[in-house]
């Protein structure tokens, strides 16, 4: 019987070892220095508005964002938000949160993404739980589309009701913003000008909506794209447009091969940043 024990412990004690060597994530701040997921929860706590930046299909970074939002509620006052949602579906996600419809009927009502019910419906069901309020801040992906065929000009051209989800016209917007000017570079000029302005116009309306859904004391944690707040640009640069007092704490993820440290290219992205591998599971 002693044997068998000490045989199971040896095991137990070499599975612990090995996985040591297999880490999921590593965590560290815009420096590259290795933190802890207390100090970035620390830091959250004491902030306005936490952006929470995403691979849409990376399974650690979903993870950490319902541990964080779970952590944080015991801590402040929440409210969250979402790029994944539009925002003329606002109205169709209060009835869901409130229990006024169930989820067949909100997959049926909006414009869910294919990877809601493994990546964001946690995050929905956390808030109705526990009341919270959860905002759609993302502008209708049509009127985007608008302008990266026509620029701002043709939102101009909307009704009234339309215009009410999004970012009041004119949209400021600044093109030498590196963000945008990269996205431009990227694409080989495909798109033009508009392309960029097409991101900016997402950017700037949630930016709009997390203002206008936070009041004092209240900490807004958004879930978007990396792309939305890398480097302390899009929602971040809208938000300080808005508000230059804000405390904002933002979050990015990276991708390598290997997530001993993270590569000097990857630094400074954002407060904290996540380095999961390369090869690491997707959900789509």
């Amino acid at each position: 019987m002693q044997k068998l024990i000490v045989s199971l412990l040896l095991i137990v004690f070499s599975t612990l070892i090995y996985a040591q060597h297999k880490p999921a994530y590593l965590l560290v701040n815009a420096k590259g220095k290795k933190v802890s997921y207390k100090k970035m929860i620390q830091k959250m706590e004491q902030s306005d508005v936490v952006l929470f930046g995403e691979y849409h299909n990376n399974p650690i970074v979903h993870w950490l964002q319902l541990e964080a939002t779970i952590d944080l509620n015991k801590k402040r006052d929440l409210v969250l938000g979402a790029e994944m949602f539009e925002a003329d579906n606002q109205t169709q996600l209060n009835k869901y949160l409130s229990g006024e419809i169930n989820e067949v009927a909100l997959d049926t009502l909006a414009r869910l993404w294919g990877n809601y019910k493994t990546d964001y419906k946690p995050l929905v069901d956390f808030a109705k739980e526990n009341k919270l309020k959860f905002v759609a801040t993302n502008v209708p992906r049509t009127y985007a589309s608008l302008v990266y065929r026509g620029g701002f000009e043709v939102l101009d051209s909307l009704s009234v009701e339309e215009k009410k989800w999004m970012a009041p016209l004119p949209v400021k917007y600044d093109a030498n913003l590196p963000g945008y000017v990269k996205m431009k570079e990227m694409m080989g000029g495909h798109g033009g000008d508009n392309l960029p302005k097409a991101q900016a116009i997402k950017d700037a309306t949630m930016a709009y909506f997390i203002l206008k859904n936070r009041s004092g004391g209240q900490l807004l944690v958004h879930y978007n794209g990396s792309y939305h707040s890398d480097n302390f640009e899009g929602i971040y640069w809208y938000l300080k447009q808005g508000n230059p007092n804000l405390k904002i704490t933002t979050v990015s993820i990276v991708e390598q091969d290997e997530i001993k440290k993270i590569s000097k290219d990857n630094l400074s992205l954002a407060d904290f940043i996540i380095v999961v591998p390369t090869k690491m599971t997707k959900t789509y």
